[in-house]
């Protein structure tokens, strides 16, 4: 039987990424085709993926842009034909702006970023991704743009002191949102905050507080892998009914 096969929408302003995400993923088993949605690259059939993945972006989900939207329309796609998406970030928030508005998504007024201790709701633990985060979950968030809380089709999983839908999932549709960063390492963070320092500093950050505060969050990552269980779980099922 072939490999599951996961799409990977990269969003960022080059075709590479520094993430282990990719590599994560096909751990699991899955075949990661990865698609530079920032510079144009869609693909001509959804139907043959078993899952999407959408990355982080500098851009905002509220943007007309036509990559932006071309993504929307790919996700609301991707949303009847019932295949599991999660969103990272950018991912999180162009997810909550495609299947529940596009006022959902909108500028802080100030930067959260840190490493934060994220407290879950009772909904996590019944969740198919969220089941192991535990009474709080601890990973690196970094954001200006935000997703509201209230929409009647968002099932709030976790939330911290600044910001009320850190993770969430949609009510109806396999789709999930997550706005910090689980997949970074510690040895990643270490580096990626010296790359961004004059991004990172202009947030408000300081360097040296976020390097010695850095962690692999294996916890938080729990969800990845669920995420990739899911989806190499849903193949094999379709396989056994089809066969």
């Amino acid at each position: 039987m072939s490999r599951p096969r996961l799409l990977y929408l990269l969003n960022g302003t080059t075709r590479a990424t520094t993430s282990r995400l990719p590599d994560l993923f096909r751990e699991e088993g899955l075949a990661v085709d990865m698609l530079w949605a920032y510079g144009g690259e869609f693909p001509e059939d959804l139907g043959v993926y078993d899952g999407i993945f959408l990355s982080g972006s500098p851009h905002g989900a509220y943007e007309t842009i036509d990559w932006i939207e071309r993504e929307h329309d790919l996700i609301r796609d991707a949303a009847a034909r019932d295949i599991p998406m999660l969103g990272i970030c950018f991912g999180h928030q162009i997810l909550a702006s495609a299947l529940c508005g596009r006022d959902q998504v909108f500028r802080r007024t100030s930067c959260e970023v840190a490493y934060k201790w994220l407290s879950t709701t009772p909904a996590a633990g019944r969740d198919e991704l969220a089941a192991e985060l535990g009474a709080e979950v601890y990973m690196f968030v970094w954001h200006n743009d935000e997703v509201r809380a209230g929409h009647p089709d968002m099932e709030i999983l976790a939330t911290s002191d600044l910001c009320p839908n850190h993770i969430w999932r949609h009510a109806r549709y396999r789709a999930w949102g997550i706005q910090g960063h689980p997949e970074v390492t510690r040895a990643e963070a270490v580096t990626w905050f010296e790359q961004s320092r004059a991004r990172l500093e202009g947030d408000g950050a300081v360097i040296a507080d976020l390097q010695a505060s850095a962690d692999d969050a294996l916890p938080a990552k729990t969800m990845l892998t669920r995420f990739a269980r899911l989806v190499a779980d849903d193949a094999a099922g379709a396989a056994r009914r089809n066969a």
